[in-house]
């Protein structure tokens, strides 16, 4: 793979070589530029793509004018980039700039500018900035339904978008038909299988439960596994997450035969796939405690909980906030089985990373 890759950066730099041949003001210098710039994107050497990008970008504007289509292209690229490094405030002023540029050159209705709505929507979204987000996803949604048709891929991954804005803001009742159809859309174009039908099929899933709807939920769960299982193979790690999807279900139904079997199989391919130190076993490991915990079977979840903290502690490090949550639940699992002064030492490390939250605390009274 890594052969491969050096290849292609060889062949792409070739051609920008030969793309210099012609002159600065070659359309073929600039796609070149962008092709590496790409390609560098990918590889995460973001300092050699910004350089690509901004002399992309400065050739454009030179030769074709500051308000041409293919300067928007370059700025839409170049807020992506920031937009990987986590960079947002130089991603901003790109994107409007680009999208003032489309609306005067291509007009408001154009796939284009619906493209960069969508741009400008996702990065206020991530800033949970949703009064911002709101209208450029509907917006957006609006162009893409007229432009490209109600049925298109783009429609449904407006709609999924918009549906999880809502739900951030516990809009639940708002999100539900937004994923429906996503998911209908989704289904019918990508066929039952794709993995953006299995995105869906969560989110809705977990929309159902948010407004405790669980007997809608289960089946989607169900079918999300089975989609897991076909597509992936029975000992994916998206396969566990899902198994652990439905035993979150099922353990706070108080079906706890239902939700063991699940959470072993998922540990069991959590520590084959992943390695028996990861932090994905470590939560599982924690998961299945809290349901022993709860049945009072308080032998079965120490050696378990113990072993979550110790991987947690090694791999996130001794003050990362999920070994404070796990400290606290061996101090609730030694208060219970009245191992009080064991439980003191739990709870005063705690105490000590500053990180104590009842939400992470398991209910194992």
């Amino acid at each position: 793979m890594a052969t491969a890759k050096t290849d292609e950066e060889r062949t792409l730099q070739a051609a920008l070589k030969e793309a210099e041949r012609y002159g600065p003001q070659d359309p073929r210098l600039t796609t070149s530029l962008n092709n590496l710039a790409e390609f560098y994107n990918t590889q995460a050497k973001y300092a050699e793509a910004e350089l690509l990008l901004k002399r992309a970008l400065a050739i454009n504007e030179k030769a074709l004018g500051p308000e041409h289509p293919s300067v928007a292209t370059t700025l839409n690229d170049l807020a992506a980039l920031y937009g990987n490094q986590g960079q947002y405030a130089h991603v901003e002023p790109l994107l409007k700039r680009a999208l003032e540029i489309l609306e005067k050159a291509l007009g408001p209705d154009h796939p284009n500018v619906a493209n960069t709505l969508f741009n400008l929507a996702v990065l206020y979204d991530s800033q949970d900035k949703y009064a911002l987000a709101e209208p450029l996803y509907k917006r957006s949604l609006a162009i893409r339904e007229k432009a490209l048709g109600p049925e298109h891929p783009d429609v449904a991954t407006t709609l999924h978008l918009l549906a999880i804005l809502y739900g951030d803001q516990g809009k639940y009742a708002q999100a539900e038909p937004l994923l429906k159809r996503s998911l209908a859309i989704r289904e019918k174009v990508l066929g039952p299988d794709h993995p953006d039908v299995a995105t869906t099929l969560i989110f809705l899933a977990v929309d159902y439960r948010l407004q405790g709807q669980d007997a809608l939920a289960e089946p989607l769960f169900k079918r999300l596994l089975a989609i897991r299982e076909k597509v992936l193979g029975p000992e994916h790690p998206d396969v566990a997450t899902s198994l652990n999807y439905l035993a979150v279900l099922y353990r706070n139904q108080g079906q706890d035969a239902l939700a063991e079997p699940l959470y072993k199989r998922s540990l069991a391919i959590y520590e084959k796939a992943l390695g028996p130190d990861h932090p994905d076993v470590a939560t599982t490991l924690n998961d299945l405690a809290a349901l022993y915990g709860n049945q009072g079977q308080d032998a079965l979840a120490e050696p378990l909980l113990k072993r979550s903290l110790a991987i947690r502690e090694k791999v996130l490090g001794p003050d990362h906030p999920d070994v404070a949550t796990t400290l606290e639940n061996m101090a609730v699992l030694y208060r219970k089985m009245d191992r009080n002064k064991e439980a003191r030492a739990f709870e005063k490390r705690a105490a000590l990373l500053s990180a104590s939250s009842p939400s992470g605390i398991l209910n194992l009274h």
